[in-house]
């Protein structure tokens, strides 16, 4: 019942979660020759959460992200010792992700409080 009224929020955060540690990982490397940054596509996999919420899925979390695998990023500029990590992108996009996980975190605490007052019938 709970899982209904909190939407996807709590699945919202724990990827937000999930991401920064994939992108803290990116900075951790940036001089180490050879190592490929990674990221995944987190609009597409809120899509697919989304999707199978709304079509009655029992699981919804576990289905979308079973499916979905960590991506290989794309660098802007060429390393030439092959490192895909660059450091003001993975900077950038920690940043990006932090805001959106306080936006996430907002939406939940809206959501309880919500919750809350409905129980104590305010």
């Amino acid at each position: 019942m709970f899982d209904k009224a909190l939407g996807v929020h709590p699945f919202s955060l724990q990827l937000r979660l999930d991401r920064a540690e994939i992108i803290a990982g990116n900075l951790a490397n940036v001089d180490t020759p050879g190592f490929k940054a990674r990221d995944i596509n987190y609009k597409q996999i809120m899509q697919d959460v989304a999707y199978n919420m709304s079509n009655g899925m029992d699981k919804p979390y576990q289905v979308a992200q079973n499916g979905h695998q960590l991506l290989y990023r794309t660098p802007y500029q060429v390393s030439a010792d092959g490192n895909t990590a660059e450091l003001n992108i993975e900077q950038a996009n920690f940043a990006a992700n932090s805001m959106d996980f306080q936006t996430s975190l907002t939406f939940m605490n809206m959501k309880i409080s919500g919750l809350q007052k409905a129980i104590k019938g305010e």
